[in-house]
């Protein structure tokens, strides 16, 4: 499991450590995991260290300090190593001597420069760049004068190595308020940041490398971000036994689609068949569609509370619009069951908060960045851009486990002191029509098996990104596609079950 800490958590951890280190020792570390990770980086480039063209982009503090020294470990490899300091009254002087010693230039404007070099140039004929400008306690984007240099260091086409975080972006939050580094690798230390998982300031990190620098026995047990890996899911899945039948694995009801949707209830079924239930309920018009492709299916014209005994339920994909949909598909019956539900897509509509925090059972809501903003009242945008804040808010507003879908999928508790978890597993191929009935009704099946809903949300989101990664290799899919890949990515995960 990946887990991650907010910027105060890692502050804390990082003082009670230094507190028991030599002075200095604490970068040393963070330098020479740095150095290591770049290294390799032109090994694989170029074949070689020695030789190869490194820029640093150096802002002051702690974070200019770690890229200096581990620059001045490359030069000393025999890399040709040049500094552009962006603060160069306030560089970090130990690690600029250190990269002096070791043969290294510092490139650009007066100041503390050696020679006259143009930083532009330099970044031109670089192999490798790296982002010291701001570490994990900046905010508000770049600053102006740091703007054309990053522009230029990705213009070059050499490698960007952010250290700790791509600058610019938000470690907390994950925001980008402005511009920010792309990187093609963040080395980061210690821990996962928040920012490192979640979009959109995932896109700009690239693929990350965590450095261990001893910080972990002093953060907290229980850390604030998890992202579940394959061992984390195969524990948790649910396995038949030999006692089992198809009552005893659990029944998952089905409310979904409409005479306008009919496709809604056969994805909605179909996404549950896979999710581990003994059956699955259907209740609604489309049941000559579902019965047509899916034979094994308990069909029930409604309304829920006739069509028998369920476990848990999934309501919403395809209910349509009309004022009618409310009282028609049962979903004030199905938000008054004593029973776990999944609230997705049309059914969000029909939702009232006070009654849903006065539910006895367990909800989960599955919206996507459109349904949040119409619940929040807030512009679509404002939720694309700060996902982490309007998952927490929804979950707590409606006193429900919250399942936000998107380029980063995030799921979170009502309860604020229980880590949010972050999808690792999605792809970009998912933004097709019906994916999300897809989830709907493998999440819902999931909670009918008695998987509690952050854990059911966990799992069917997990289980959906790998199916769809597993279907597409690359190519557009359909989201049927991903239901019959359901299987694969079943045994994938269960494969690295002890």
């Amino acid at each position: 499991m990946r887990i991650a800490y907010s910027v105060e958590t890692v502050r804390n951890a990082e003082r009670e450590l230094m507190a028991r280190l030599p002075e200095g020792a604490l970068m040393q570390r963070a330098a020479h995991g740095l150095a290591v990770a770049c290294a390799g980086l032109l090994r694989d480039l170029l074949g070689r260290v020695y030789g190869a063209r490194v820029v640093v982009l150096a802002g002051s503090g702690d974070n200019g300090g770690d890229a200096l020294y581990a620059a001045a470990r490359l030069a000393c490899r025999g890399a040709g190593v040049t500094a552009v300091l962006l603060a160069p009254d306030r560089a970090h002087a130990g690690g600029l001597a250190a990269l002096r010693s070791a043969g290294g230039r510092v490139a650009g404007g007066a100041g503390g420069t050696d020679g006259a070099n143009d930083p532009y140039a330099v970044l031109a004929a670089a192999d490798l760049v790296l982002d010291g400008i701001t570490g994990i306690g900046g905010h508000g984007g770049l600053r102006p004068d740091a703007v054309p240099l990053v522009r230029a260091a990705r213009d070059s086409g050499a490698v960007v190595v952010a250290v700790d975080l791509p600058s610019g972006v938000e470690a907390d939050s994950g925001e980008v308020a402005g511009e920010a580094v792309r990187a093609d690798v963040t080395v980061t230390f210690g821990t996962y940041k928040p920012g490192l998982l979640i979009d959109p300031a995932r896109e700009h990190a690239g693929a990350v490398r965590l450095v261990d620098i001893g910080l972990r026995p002093y953060l907290p047990a229980v850390p604030e971000f998890e992202a579940l890996q394959h061992e984390d899911v195969a524990r948790l899945l649910p396995v038949p036994t030999g006692e089992s039948d198809k009552y005893r694995r659990g029944v998952v009801g089905i409310v979904a689609g409409s005479a306008r949707y009919p496709g809604a209830a056969v994805l909605a079924v179909a996404g549950a068949l896979h999710g581990g239930a003994g059956a699955v309920r259907y209740v609604g018009p489309g049941g000559d569609a579902v019965i047509a492709r899916f034979p094994e299916t308990l069909v029930h014209e409604g309304p829920p509370s006739k069509a028998g005994r369920v476990q848990a339920w999934a309501i919403g994909p395809g209910l349509g619009e009309g004022p009618e949909v409310g009282e028609g598909h049962g979903v004030a019956e199905v938000l008054a069951s004593d029973v776990p539900i999944l609230v997705d897509a049309d059914g969000l509509r029909l939702l009232d908060a006070a009654t849903v925090r006065g539910r006895t059972a367990p909800t989960l809501l599955t919206p996507h960045a459109g349904e949040a903003a119409a619940l929040l009242g807030v512009p679509r945008e404002e939720v694309e851009s700060a996902r982490l804040t309007a998952v927490r808010e929804l979950a707590s507003r409606y006193g429900a486990t919250v399942l936000l879908k998107g380029s980063t999928t995030l799921i979170a508790d009502p309860d604020k002191d229980v880590p949010v978890r972050v999808n690792p597993t999605g792809t970009p191929w998912l933004a097709t029509a019906g994916s999300g009935d897809i989830l709907s009704g493998l999440s819902g099946a999931l909670l009918a098996t008695g998987l509690p809903p952050r854990d059911a949300a966990s799992m069917g989101a997990y289980l959906h990104g790998l199916s769809a990664r597993l279907a597409s290799k690359g190519a557009p899919i359909s989201a049927l596609d991903v239901a019959a890949h359901l299987p694969d990515a079943w045994r994938n995960v269960t494969s690295a079950r002890p």
